[in-house]
């Protein structure tokens, strides 16, 4: 079976929106397109290898996969991502498949939860969602995704497109490992772990804290 792993970049408040550069979404008034390139430096580009180290097709939403059909294919072959991302196969949601003229691409359909469902039990590579922040919010909705790898910046952006916005549903996640580098970027990789468990920190009872005491002796 295929898994669905978000990578994506957010500040330490969640906002994930327009982390390349000015121009790539300042919807919503955004002025903070670019936040990640101070904080890019060689153990950051290593992080990114490791993501792309490991076979995988692309799942983007519309507006990520507009932004990257008018980079990537003319980014040069000496570039490592692009030949990977101008290679692999593109699933893209939207609307209509009428302008995806980049190279191996494929519309998901009318109805993109049941297409992933179906793409999920077939043989392949992982799915790997860069950016897509509304699709990622369907995702969170149908509780779609397998693993969350998460490179978390020491900045704090206020408004914006959030990771884990209006689809979110209450959910307990499992850290698998993490990393941190010298620029302040922390690499953290989820995996759904069930339902949430809740607990109370309030005194018990001494009669109901000697039962539990007997008990854990027999």
């Amino acid at each position: 079976m295929r898994r669905i792993i978000a990578a994506t970049f957010v500040s330490l408040d969640g906002v994930m929106q327009a982390p390349g550069g000015p121009e790539e979404d300042p919807t919503g008034g955004f002025q903070f397109g670019g936040w990640t390139f101070p904080y890019f430096d060689e153990a950051t580009g290593a992080a990114l290898d490791q993501i792309f180290g490991k076979p995988f097709d692309l799942l983007l939403g519309r507006k990520t996969y507009d932004i990257f059909a008018a980079h990537w294919p003319y980014a040069g072959e000496e570039d490592p991502i692009a030949v990977l991302f101008n290679k692999v196969t593109k699933y893209v949601a939207s609307h209509d498949d009428a302008t995806l003229s980049w190279n191996n691409s494929r519309w998901l359909g009318a109805d993109v939860t049941a297409a992933l469902t179906e793409l999920k039990k077939g043989e392949g590579p992982d799915l790997l969602i860069q950016g897509s922040s509304n699709l990622i919010q369907t995702l969170l909705r149908h509780r779609l995704i397998d693993e969350y790898t998460v490179l978390i910046f020491p900045l704090m952006l206020g408004k914006g497109k959030r990771l884990f916005g209006d689809g979110t549903v209450p959910a307990a996640l499992k850290l698998i490992r993490s990393q941190s580098f010298p620029s302040g970027v922390i690499m953290a990789t989820y995996e759904p772990a069930g339902d949430i468990k809740t607990g109370s920190f309030a005194l018990q009872d001494p009669s109901e804290a000697e039962i539990r005491r007997r008990q854990s002796l027999e």
